[in-house]
């Protein structure tokens, strides 16, 4: 039997604990792919779910040989899910969102249409930029997404506005070049770092990102929140080491600085320094300046290596494949 012809779209969507609602996620999914008039793929991942979803995502694929089903057990995480995923994935695009659609349906059109158009290597859709918008979202999610995603995008050189988000188009080739490790959330910064690291190229299409009232209800435990919070955090100073190294060694010499200018206010005016907690306060504040200074230098230093060491990793790949 010969093998089917490659799709022009894989679409790659993780599940957990969704048997209640799943069935209808997978009828509209299966609808909006019809009408885009490209050949598609949808390939779901049950994550380890205990509520018997991948048994009624089973159900609802029937026969149809467009729909595959990843299972297993026990919950891995979406970082896993998703590699499971892209490793599937036949498709000349892949395209990762949430099984429920919250992003709406149009995105499954917008991102594979805006890599066509606009020339570049993957698509990200976000409500932090002109025409996007969060709906029905928790204050505090929404705080912390779009100040959160500021610093993230500082971090990554502007080069998008939505760094935290699964719902993304690629071309295959990008996903194929990445060795991505990630088992949770963090791989969607994974993804970045290593993509613009290889000189990928990306743009922002605006999205509404819309929560069901029954998802707003439920929220999300504090203790997941604090760790997403956390680990987003430490990525961004990762990714951008003068943001915080750098602004607190210049804070630092600078107050240093200006201490030192009134010690020697004082003193051409006539008033007696040595001594005084203010000549101790000045040298403390230029000395650990200077050493946050220079440990951010040695950090960005870092960070420049391991991007080379990417690069590196890739060529080595692509001369292994041609041999």
């Amino acid at each position: 039997m010969s093998p089917s012809p490659r799709p022009e779209l894989s679409v790659v969507c993780p599940m957990y604990n969704e048997s209640a609602k799943i069935a209808e996620s997978i009828g509209r999914l299966r609808a909006v792919l019809q009408r885009l008039g490209r050949s598609w793929e949808l390939i779901l991942v049950n994550d380890g779910s205990t509520d018997g979803t991948g048994e009624a995502a089973r159900q609802a694929i029937g026969g149809d040989p467009a729909i595959h089903l990843i299972d297993y057990s026990p919950n891995r995480g979406r970082g896993y899910a998703l590699r499971r995923g892209f490793a599937k994935a036949r498709g000349e695009w892949i395209l990762s969102t949430e099984s429920d659609l919250t992003w709406g349906e149009a995105v499954l059109e917008r991102l594979p249409a805006a890599l066509e158009t606009a020339g570049v290597d993957f698509a990200i859709a976000s409500p932090h930029m002109p025409g996007g918008r969060l709906e029905n979202v928790p204050g505090l999610r929404v705080f912390l997404s779009r100040y959160g995603n500021r610093l993230l995008c500082l971090a990554l050189g502007r080069r998008t506005t939505m760094a935290s988000g699964m719902t993304r188009c690629y071309r295959a080739e990008v996903l194929r070049a990445l060795d991505l490790e990630s088992d949770d959330k963090e791989i969607h910064l994974e993804i970045l770092s290593k993509a613009y690291a290889l000189g990928f190229r990306s743009v922002d299409v605006p999205a509404v990102l819309r929560w069901e009232p029954e998802r707003k209800r439920r929220g999300f435990p504090s203790a997941k929140l604090l760790r997403f919070a956390w680990t987003h955090l430490l990525f961004g100073f990762q990714e951008g080491p003068f943001l915080l190294f750098g602004t607190a060694g210049l804070g630092l010499m600078g107050l240093g600085t200006l201490c030192g200018g009134y010690a020697a206010w004082l003193s051409i005016g006539g008033t007696p320094v040595a001594g005084r907690p203010l000549l101790t306060v000045t040298l403390l504040c230029l000395l650990f300046g200077l050493q946050i200074l220079l440990f951010a230098f040695l950090a960005a230093q870092l960070l420049e290596l391991r991007r080379q060491n990417i690069r590196l990793q890739r060529k080595w790949a692509q001369r292994e494949s041609q041999s």
